[in-house]
């Protein structure tokens, strides 16, 4: 059980699933519910500040390297492609909304690159963060329930 726990953290950090796949995968090995939400929920958590670390100090070293910033630009104008017209348009709660999404493209990768470009102050953007990334947990702890339940 613990190993199901920790594996459906290290979903919750990737950026290939986030907390969409990680509380899914705990749920679905059994874990219990609760601890398989606060746990995915506070491990998704974790890559606001790991990111905006990120951006911060190794960023612009990494992009002298050209296959980085070939990536690099790609993700940033799809960034501000996705979130752009929310966020400008209507703040911080656009970043919330950006975030609790449940979709790919969505989420606290996508909000903290969005907090970075747009340079939004990191303090407002990390509780944007934090409300949208519990919302969408909510949101996917739910779905399974119900699929869950579904299936039984």
């Amino acid at each position: 059980m613990l190993n199901d726990i920790i594996i459906a953290m290290l979903w919750s950090i990737s950026p290939f699933g986030e907390a969409k796949v990680g509380i899914p995968y705990g749920m679905f090995q059994g874990a219990n519910i609760y601890l398989v939400l606060a746990s995915c929920f506070l491990a998704n958590l974790l890559v606001f500040p790991l990111m905006i670390f990120f951006l911060n100090s190794m960023n612009s070293q990494l992009l002298k390297w050209p296959q980085y910033k070939k990536a690099a630009v790609y993700v940033a104008r799809k960034a501000k492609n996705n979130s752009g017209d929310k966020i400008k348009r209507y703040g911080f709660w656009g970043l919330v909304i950006f975030v609790m999404i449940p979709l790919p493209g969505t989420g606290v990768y996508a909000g903290s690159i969005a907090t970075y470009l747009f340079k939004i102050e990191r303090r407002k953007a990390f509780i944007a963060n934090t409300i949208g990334i519990f919302i969408s947990s909510l949101i996917v702890w739910g779905m399974t329930l119900l699929t869950m339940k579904g299936m039984a």
